[in-house]
């Protein structure tokens, strides 16, 4: 992919998997740990360049990192695919909607547009409701589409047997809720730079790459840097996971952010 987009900052807003961490009702060591970087909230990426503001999914804790970050401009909000830890904080919008005095542009493809009209059927139903959110649905084209001046590339991926999307941002690269990668996917992420890559625990698990499967994974694309995200608590504490692993593959955290250059 061509090398003229410059990604200022990547933030991690958050890098949990569905549950979060702690998970509710448990005692395990890592739920009641004490570390700020094992309480985890829905996985999340806010991308940042000097004059535009992305976010890859809006999970339910989207209004909480939205502040957390003091995020007062968004652009663009693109989805992986469709799970409720993926899209349920997408009512949020209506700040931004009432900020910009428009409808927040939403990236995903066709089978992602049916369910977000449906759980969000007040939204796009005949009768307008005072306040309701403005979201503007754009489908996501195999080349590649714009937002402002970062082009972005999505790359297929498998969540078992569920095809979802990654996402390649000039050498940044961004890979979720995935256990398979089809060869064609992997031709579009080499070259990156920094990649981020879900790992769910250190088991094999039906939906999504083991701790090893990731480590494989990241050395076959062989980035500069790379990131784990989508983080069970079954994967253990932060600071003992961290040392297990390569100086060049990083446990991410929720704040955690990053300088991509060229």
């Amino acid at each position: 992919m061509s090398g003229n987009i410059f990604i200022v900052k990547v933030t991690f807003l958050g890098t949990g998997t569905s549950q979060g961490i702690p998970v509710i009702a448990c005692d395990c060591n890592t739920c009641i740990s004490s570390d700020l970087r094992d309480k985890r909230l829905r996985t999340s990426v806010l991308l940042e360049t000097a004059d535009t503001n992305l976010v890859i999914d809006a999970g339910p804790d989207f209004r909480q990192q939205m502040l957390r970050e003091n995020v007062s401009r968004l652009d663009a909000i693109i989805l992986t695919h469709e799970h409720k830890d993926h899209i349920a904080g997408l009512d949020d919008v209506r700040a931004f909607n009432y900020k910009s005095q428009d409808a927040i542009d939403i990236f995903c493809e066709e089978r992602v547009q049916k369910v977000i009209k449906k759980e969000y059927s007040y939204v796009f139903s005949e009768y307008q409701y005072p306040g309701i959110p403005k979201m503007r649905l754009n489908y996501v084209p195999e080349d590649g589409f714009s937002v402002g001046k970062m082009k972005v590339l999505p790359v297929r991926v498998f969540h078992y047997r569920l095809p979802v999307y990654g996402f390649r941002v000039g050498n940044f690269a961004y890979i979720t809720d995935a256990n398979y990668i089809p060869e064609e996917s992997k031709a579009r992420l080499y070259g990156v730079k920094y990649m981020v890559v879900n790992a769910l625990r250190k088991e094999k698990h039906i939906s999504h790459f083991s701790l090893r499967e990731a480590i494989n994974f990241i050395r076959e694309i062989s980035p500069k840097k790379a990131f784990i995200t989508h983080i069970s608590h079954q994967m253990g504490l932060h600071n003992e996971v961290s040392k297990e692993l390569p100086p060049e593959i990083i446990l991410a955290y929720d704040g955690l952010s990053l300088i991509c250059d060229e």
